[in-house]
């Protein structure tokens, strides 16, 4: 049997106090926990919320789209998107010449829930940014250039 090497407690603390990946982790955490409790009062999440928005172009955008803007896949879409769906705030609809491909549209309450979350939005986010002690134009650049990859 080989044996067990052990990983010093100083890389511990070093893991800690520098992974940005666990850093960006809980603060996604606390983040996405302060929007919900501000999106309860309207019944969405944060995360229907983000889809809502993203659902919010000109023309349907394709599910394919949609999953590449909120970085995930069309698993966990199509997870996200259900109960959009039977809330009556989204439509899937299959394209007229490729049936493979699915459009998303906001229905009409679909685009007043949008509307009536907007504004929390704005105050929760504007909060937030308050509390932040770096420009937070930085920060967005900085997570947007590691969230492309």
């Amino acid at each position: 049997m080989a044996a067990v090497s052990s990983v010093p407690f100083q890389t511990t603390h070093q893991v800690r106090d520098t992974c940005v990946c666990l850093h960006l982790q809980r603060a996604a955490r606390v983040i996405g926990r302060r929007f919900d409790e501000a999106f309860r009062r309207i019944g969405l999440t944060n995360g229907q919320f983000s889809l809502l928005m993203a659902l919010n172009q000109p023309a349907p955008p394709a599910m394919g789209a949609v999953a590449r803007l909120l970085g995930m896949d069309r698993t966990t879409l199509t997870a996200a998107l259900k109960p959009l769906r039977q809330g009556g705030l989204v439509e899937v609809a299959s394209n007229a010449t490729d049936l493979r491909t699915r459009h998303l549209t906001l229905t009409e309450a679909g685009r007043a829930a949008l509307a009536e979350a907007v504004p929390i939005w704005r105050d929760t986010h504007g909060a937030i940014e308050q509390e932040l002690r770096s420009s937070p134009d930085a920060l967005r650049a900085a997570l947007r250039m590691l969230g492309t990859r």
